[in-house]
């Protein structure tokens, strides 16, 4: 059965990752949550429109891709096994992604 986010609030107790922007896709790993595993949600925000996407180590974001507008945020599901994000700066230039882990979810 698939987890589910009710929306709500968001509790966030984990250091998260923060990953520059530019016009080459660059990976991240998903950071843990506070009890040291992968979060079934996370909670993305950007300086700049950033296109994003999930997958493994070598996964390579397009601007095809999830946009998460500036200063705007998106909780992403993250599917058992997916380990990293992948980020690419939009027509605004360079900027940088954040991302968090949420947790109980």
């Amino acid at each position: 059965m698939a987890q589910t986010f009710g929306g709500g609030f968001f509790t966030i107790t984990a250091v998260g990752v923060t990953q520059a922007t530019s016009g080459t896709s660059a990976a991240v790993a998903i950071p843990n949550d506070s009890s040291g595993n992968k979060p079934n949600f996370i909670r993305v925000t950007s300086s700049n429109e950033t296109f994003v996407k999930l997958g493994l180590a070598a996964v390579a974001a397009t601007t095809n891709d999830a946009l998460v507008q500036p200063a705007d945020s998106v909780v992403l599901q993250v599917p058992k096994g997916i380990t990293h994000i992948a980020g690419i700066q939009g027509a605004g230039g360079a900027g940088r992604f954040n991302v968090v882990p949420l947790e109980s979810s």
